[in-house]
């Protein structure tokens, strides 16, 4: 192990390829069977398309603030410097509770996806949770992959860069056929009228925002790595919000030309979403096609979330809000390599509830990350009153977006939060869940008091000159 200076080692491809692959995920490729039966298919398209306009406003504050603190771990720099080690904590354990409810979900999607191909690995000795049963086979796969993404981001940003540009490319040509093939060989008949007799299409666009928004967060991993990026700060900034885009333009593009080539409301019949749409239709390999983006997309999120959930313990290890071995990094690959190891024993600590805990996972790490993004934007202002003159290399002309995208995140979050609606979080494990990751929170904040925050490490020292020169009297 050796110092706390990560290496720049991140091409523009490659924060590009994290930060959109890292978003792109796996599992609406398939559940836009229910989507579809619950929303309609303009519901779901539409709604995805306001919640990308609302997560680019969220991110316009992530743009700002990753290219003037252009420091690993992103928002604890962030919290930190807008309301101190409160704030710093806060931040992470925030968003690093949303990543690991995600990387968990990935632990056990990856056995998911397999048993649809090998159903026997679903037979044998199991157990269940939730009511689901799980076998030991799948089990073991889903460990043994989160094992391999563990290996490549253990060696560090460089390699796993690398490979997320090797899986985005497979993402877009494998999207693009679909894309071509739907929209050629389908019709608008399939498609329209996109809604449900006598439902109304602004309703079932809003509310499906919500689940929406769990389908567009691994963009914020660009700003948690942006000091390994090897890139002037401006840059950093676009590609922050170029990923929302071509996620979000990935995501529209693929369900509509699903929509386009069958019915949607025979595919809201089905079970596998785009999968099965493509198969019905008469394009099994096809269907395959879209079985191929779904596994594809499980790893870019899976690589994308290991990294960046292991930048943001590194940040707090660094500024000493947690103990500082786990900053040390690797003498070859320098990575923050103890990080990582933290990192997969708190994803294979939620891996082994399986199947039945899908739903507790993507509906804790969406009210998490829809947290983040609201307090991010809070300490964009905080930062903008204290350091009104402070430079960044991408910086918001008007406050006014980013507040919107600000308020729109509370505003689901405390939705999700307030047990009053059907979007609410499921009483009692949910909850449960939260309080634990809460109390761990605390108790990190508790033990912040007998230590002092290196400031140094953790913003640098050309940055702790600028916040001296540019604070407000």
């Amino acid at each position: 192990m050796s110092t706390k200076i990560v290496k720049k080692s991140i091409t523009s491809s490659g924060l590009i390829a994290l930060g959109a692959g890292g978003t792109i995920g796996s599992s609406w490729i398939y559940t836009n069977s229910q989507f579809f039966r619950e929303y309609g298919a303009g519901g779901e398209i539409g709604g995805l398309l306001l919640a990308a306009v609302l997560a680019i406003f969220a991110a316009l504050s992530f743009a700002e603030l990753a290219t003037t603190f252009v420091r690993a771990g992103g928002e604890v720099v962030y919290g930190y410097v807008a309301f101190g080690k409160p704030g710093a904590i806060f931040a992470a354990w925030a968003l690093l509770g949303g990543y690991i409810s995600l990387l968990g979900f990935y632990v056990t999607a990856s056995s998911l996806l397999l048993a649809r191909l090998f159903p026997i690995i679903t037979k044998g000795i199991g157990y269940s949770f939730a009511g689901v049963r799980i076998s030991l086979v799948e089990l073991a796969i889903g460990v043994l992959i989160t094992l391999v993404v563990y290996g490549v981001t253990y060696r560090g940003a460089h390699l796993t860069s690398k490979v997320q540009v090797v899986l985005l490319s497979g993402l877009i040509i494998l999207g693009l056929i679909l894309i071509v093939i739907g929209f050629s060989h389908g019709s608008m008949h399939n498609f329209w009228p996109a809604f449900h007799n006598q439902q109304k299409p602004l309703p079932a666009i809003i509310r499906f925002v919500i689940p929406a928004m769990t389908f567009l967060t691994g963009w914020e991993s660009v700003a948690t790595l942006a000091e390994e990026a090897q890139m002037p700060a401006r840059k950093i900034g676009l590609i922050v919000i170029f990923s929302i885009v071509l996620a979000a333009t990935y995501y529209i593009s693929v369900l509509l030309a699903s929509a386009w080539i069958w019915p949607w409301q025979k595919t809201a019949q089905m079970t596998m979403g785009t999968i099965d749409a493509f198969t019905a239709a008469g394009f099994p390999i096809l269907g395959m096609i879209a079985f191929g983006i779904s596994s594809l997309g499980l790893m870019t999120g899976f690589l994308n979330l290991f990294s960046a959930s292991s930048r943001l313990l590194f940040s707090l290890a660094r500024g000493n809000l947690l103990p500082q071995g786990i900053a040390q990094l690797h003498a070859r690959y320098q990575t923050p390599a103890r990080a990582v190891s933290v990192v997969l024993v708190l994803v294979l600590a939620l891996g082994w509830l399986g199947k039945g805990a899908l739903v507790y996972f993507l509906d804790v790490g969406g009210f998490l990350i829809a947290l983040a993004w609201a307090f991010n934007v809070l300490c964009l202002l905080k930062i903008r009153h204290q350091y009104p003159h402070l430079p960044a290399g991408f910086r918001n002309r008007h406050l006014l977006w980013p507040i919107i995208g600000g308020v729109a995140s509370l505003s689901i979050a405390v939705i999700n939060f307030l047990p009053i609606t059907k979007y609410s979080l499921i009483w009692p494990i949910e909850y449960l869940l939260l309080a634990i990751w809460a109390v761990l929170g605390l108790i990190i904040l508790w033990r912040s008091r007998f230590y002092s925050v290196d400031i140094q490490a953790l913003l640098g020292k050309d940055m702790i000159h600028k916040l001296t020169q540019n604070k407000n009297p």
